[in-house]
């Protein structure tokens, strides 16, 4: 067989087991970890020490968003305006990469100012008191084709750890040839659990609020340039 077409088939058969062996947990963790960056960045146009390093959220095309059942029958959404937050990503072994966040808690807007304005009260978030939320990771694992970053989310004085699962969108370069980052991730929170508990009811005993709230978190990065 002609050597332009072997080569190609032996380098498939050597990703597949290399695919195979890291699905089925049969080899290390340093060695899963090391086959996964391999995988990941032929999936892409980059290497793994390419993509390693310090990421900065760019709050200018990222998104951190909450939305919350009234009532009962819908969906209220909002967002944080003002944040920051560096992430440490390790292709090479995932568990290594962490996340550090911050929020202005006064920066909620949900889009009606008297309701941001009772947000900002004791009433919720006592922003006078408590200006800031954070996040601190305390783990970092891949799950499946996705991962899950464990941490520390510190909101109204009161911290709780919370497991939020996440996909990285992909990477690629700007015009300038800034490596960017892109990630997606959602997870609940019970705002009871932080001290968040103004309530009341229908008269048929509906919540106008509901206790759970759902956390949409769209974030693109920009590395840190490497001394």
């Amino acid at each position: 067989m002609n050597k332009k077409i072997i080569l190609p088939i032996v380098g498939i058969l050597m990703l597949s087991a290399l695919g195979l062996v890291f699905n089925f947990g049969t080899t290390s963790r340093t060695s899963a970890a090391e086959d996964f960056a391999v995988r990941f960045a032929a999936d892409t146009k980059f290497t793994a020490e390419e993509m390693q390093g310090n990421y900065d959220i760019d709050p200018r095309h990222s998104y951190i968003g909450f939305k919350i059942r009234h009532i009962g029958i819908t969906d209220v959404a909002g967002s944080f305006r003002d944040f920051s937050g560096t992430i440490n990503y390790d292709p090479k072994d995932i568990s290594k990469s962490s996340v550090n966040f911050t929020a202005k808690v006064t920066s909620i807007d949900t889009g009606v100012a008297p309701r941001d304005t009772h947000l900002r009260s004791a009433d919720f978030f006592e922003v006078e008191k408590y200006p800031e939320m954070t996040f601190k990771t305390t783990k970092v694992e891949k799950k499946g084709k996705d991962f899950v970053v464990y941490g520390d989310l510190m909101l109204k004085g009161v911290t709780k750890q919370v497991a939020i699962p996440f996909t990285i969108n992909g990477f690629t370069k700007d015009a300038q040839g800034n490596m960017k980052m892109g990630i997606s991730a959602e997870t609940m929170i019970n705002r009871q659990d932080y001290g968040v508990k103004w309530q009341n009811k229908l008269p048929d005993g509906t919540l106008i609020l509901s206790d759970n709230v759902k956390i949409d978190l769209q974030l693109e990065t920009a590395m840190k340039k490497k001394q």
